[in-house]
């Protein structure tokens, strides 16, 4: 599944409680960018790598993106050991 629009994103950022530059830090991108890329109401307009670079930061924070009919975002399942 993929990150797909600014709401998705700003949900996704909320359920692991990160703010704007953590997830800057993590995703190795400018602050401008996150901000950017969270005000897209529809799809993200960005270089795909930066996209993929924000989207693999909150899956390794433990999101599971989720694109049904209706895009959304879920904390996924701790991995059992």
């Amino acid at each position: 599944m993929k990150l797909s629009n600014g709401r998705q994103l700003r949900a996704a950022r909320a359920l692991l409680g990160w703010d704007q530059p953590r997830l800057s830090k993590a995703a190795k991108v400018a602050i401008g960018t996150v901000r950017r890329m969270e005000s897209f109401e529809g799809a993200i307009q960005s270089h795909t790598g930066t996209l993929l670079r924000v989207q693999t930061a909150l899956e390794k924070g433990g999101i599971e993106f989720l694109n049904d009919e209706r895009p959304g975002v879920r904390l996924r399942a701790p991995v059992k050991r």
